[in-house]
């Protein structure tokens, strides 16, 4: 008998605090960016190439939060039989949190996930915040999910064969698509069926994107299986390279084993030739977690941190020491540095399985890499129990739009608002995944007066606008309104649309109208992404004037200082800071940026002594390459003599040979 029920969790959590309301114009670093083609052939390179985005808009980034952790009771919904209890945390996109397995025989239950004690941010995501455990539902564009830290739309609905089921839904603004998940514990079984489904409601092609992330415990014997001799490796060169698997070359380590690796890195195993993709990690028992899909989903990955200092310190940061984790992952294309390019109208869907896998640890630890990969496809089949995944997808038109029976909490009301937008002309809304006018709330409440014919949108000007838009639909409303707020947000989706030059008459004409603090800013990224960064930085000075003390444009604007090589002046700025904003972390990291540039090292030693960047970016080398700056200012040219300091050294690959 399944139970479907609300609880908490407690946890170790550092809280996010409201998105930056400065919108993300041009800012498309991508550490996923492919730089080489390597061993990628066209069809690969071609899905690298196409969807790619420039900023993560009309979404705002979520960079607000620290390492200041307390107890808190968190969220979830609980589905669970005699075999299984299964955990998703509302508040964190639907992730599946922990997966508990009990032996019937013995009655020993096994955690199969990597449960993170720590609800501990981090610059991972595409909107920046985001924790490591569990297993994450990523859609839409390559990264981890703009939805990875915020609430879907959830609900009570009935499974395939009347069992309580959780759905998860929400409407995603970057591709404009709608997507479900839904989870239940089919009768008998000792696995948790996952059902997805990707809608594009709109008229024109999308690119597409999906890939579970299942993270799971790392130890020295635990080996990940996957039905594959060969795979795509992709690591922080930028280059794509196919090595055999599960040795990548003679005398480098077994990659199947991710606690021998040295650097982090991807390995997208070549599975292709199944028609039933899996993937699993098993133990030195033979014991573990198993994934298995039907052939929609056709990637399989695994990523490791690696044994280096800085593989070693990210963990410890997302987990606290001891914690050590891995990840095996499952996505639409052959790997995660593309996009598919899915139909108007089309719908996508698939199912997947997740569940305790057992193996003879002899076979699937030894020598016999088929042997081995032979003995994981059997504990898949005897892990599913009888249940074809083709026929689940099958039946699911049975029961996939059926209304749902309880809402057990909101998302949001961007869904309700494409659809008052759209009026008939696209079917946001199905009875299975409705979008309601009461999710309709303060983000929207200013775009729902333009739909009604609102003449006016100034506000207040030392207020930021609350959310943004980038369809451009939204433009012909706009061009009806007076206000500066109406001309600021004709100049976002001029720079949605690639248009720097029309963004920036904008700009201007929305100061004419109001000299804001807003328009300044937005001015400014604009012009440093014309290649004017003097002007740029001149701009960020006249927002600051208006708003001195308001950290997200400190950030933006001390760095735009030291770009033109103002050191001086961002250290008088700082210097006049109160003392709560001087501790922020990218503050700091900026007075010890200028510090060494202006030559004042006591200052920036000082810094560097106890520096910590909370919202420091995945692969982003900045604390490393300032204290080598820092030291050759100091006199120590030789950059491979200089020792970092492990509380700086989050680097991902230091190993040249690339273990």
């Amino acid at each position: 008998m399944t139970s479907l029920t609300r609880a908490t969790r407690r946890l170790s959590a550092a809280p996010i605090d409201s998105p930056n309301p400065l919108p993300p114009l041009f800012s498309g670093w991508d550490i996923h960016q492919v730089e080489g083609a390597g061993d990628a052939d066209e069809e690969m390179l071609a899905g690298a190439r196409y969807g790619r985005i420039s900023s993560v808009l009309p979404y705002l980034d979520q960079d607000s939060y620290g390492r200041d952790r307390a107890p808190a009771e968190v969220d979830v919904v609980v589905l669970e039989n005699e075999r299984l209890r299964a955990e998703f945390l509302l508040g964190m996109g639907g992730r599946l949190w922990s997966l508990e397995a009990t032996d019937p025989a013995t009655g020993v239950t096994t955690e199969l996930l990597h449960r993170n004690e720590l609800l501990q941010p981090a610059h991972f995501a595409l909107r920046n915040a985001w924790v490591a455990g569990g297993v994450e539902w990523n859609i839409g564009t390559i990264g981890h999910t703009v939805l990875t830290a915020e609430p879907l739309h959830t609900a009570r609905v009935r499974g395939p064969d009347g069992e309580p089921a959780i759905r998860m839904y929400e409407y995603e603004r970057l591709r404009g698509v709608v997507y479900q998940v839904d989870a239940w514990l089919p009768g008998g079984s000792a696995v948790l069926a996952v059902h997805v489904r990707i809608v594009n409601p709109t008229d024109a092609d999308v690119p597409m994107y999906w890939w579970s992330n299942i993270a799971v415990p790392e130890n020295d014997d635990v080996r990940v299986l996957a039905p594959a001799d060969a795979a795509w490796k992709f690591d922080y060169s930028g280059i794509i390279n196919s090595v055999p698997v599960p040795v990548p070359e003679p005398g480098r380590a077994d990659l199947t084993y991710s606690a021998r690796a040295h650097d982090a890195a991807d390995y997208f195993f070549d599975v292709t030739a199944t028609s039933r993709p899996w993937i699993a990690a098993v133990d030195g028992t033979g014991s573990g977690l198993g994934q298995v899909s039907t052939s929609r989903l056709q990637g399989r990955k695994l990523f490791l941190w690696g044994s280096g200092r800085g593989g070693q310190h990210w963990q410890e940061w997302l987990s606290g020491p001891g914690a050590p984790y891995l990840e095996i992952q499952a996505g639409l294309a052959r790997t995660q540095l593309e996009h598919l390019r899915m139909p108007p109208g089309a719908s996508w869907q698939w199912v997947e399985a997740y569940g305790p896998l057992h193996t003879d640890p002899a076979v699937s630890h030894g020598r016999d890499w088929a042997a081995a990969r032979e003995q994981g496809e059997s504990a898949i089949q005897l892990m599913l129990g009888g249940i074809d995944l083709e026929e689940v997808l099958e039946r699911t038109a049975e029961w996939v739009d059926a209304e749902p029976i309880e809402v057990i909490e909101a998302g949001s009301g961007w869904g309700a608002l494409r659809q008052r937008l759209m009026g008939g002309r696209e079917r946001v809304d199905r009875p299975g995944t409705p979008f309601t006018a009461g999710t309709l709330g303060a983000d929207q409440r200013d775009w729902v007066a333009v739909l009604e014919g609102a003449r006016d949108w100034s506000g207040d000007p030392s207020v930021p606008p609350r959310s943004y838009q980038v369809d451009q639909q939204w433009d012909a409303h706009l061009a009806e309104m007076t206000g500066w707020q109406a001309l600021l947000h004709r100049g976002v989706l001029a720079a949605a649309r690639d248009e720097p030059a029309a963004a920036e008459d904008f700009f201007r004409r929305s100061l004419e109208a109001e000299p804001t603090a807003w328009a300044w800013r937005h001015l400014a990224r604009v012009l440093d992404h014309r290649g004017r960064p003097e002007e740029a930085a001149d701009c960020y000075r006249r927002a600051l004037a208006l708003v001195p003390e308001f950290l997200p444009l400190l950030r933006e604007g001390l760095d735009a200082l030291l770009a033109v090589g103002a050191h001086d002046d961002a250290l008088d700025r700082i210097d006049a800071l109160p003392a709560d904003l001087r501790r922020a972390g990218r503050i700091r990291l900026a007075e010890a940026r200028a510090a060494v540039g202006a030559g004042r090292l006591d200052r920036a030693g000082a810094l560097l002594a106890d520096l910590e960047v909370p919202d420091l970016q995945e692969g982003d080398t900045v604390l490393t390459d300032l204290w080598i700056d820092y030291r050759r200012a100091g006199g120590d040219h030789d950059p491979g003599a200089i020792d970092i300091p492990r509380h700086l050294d989050f680097r991902m690959k230091t190993d040249p040979a690339g273990a």
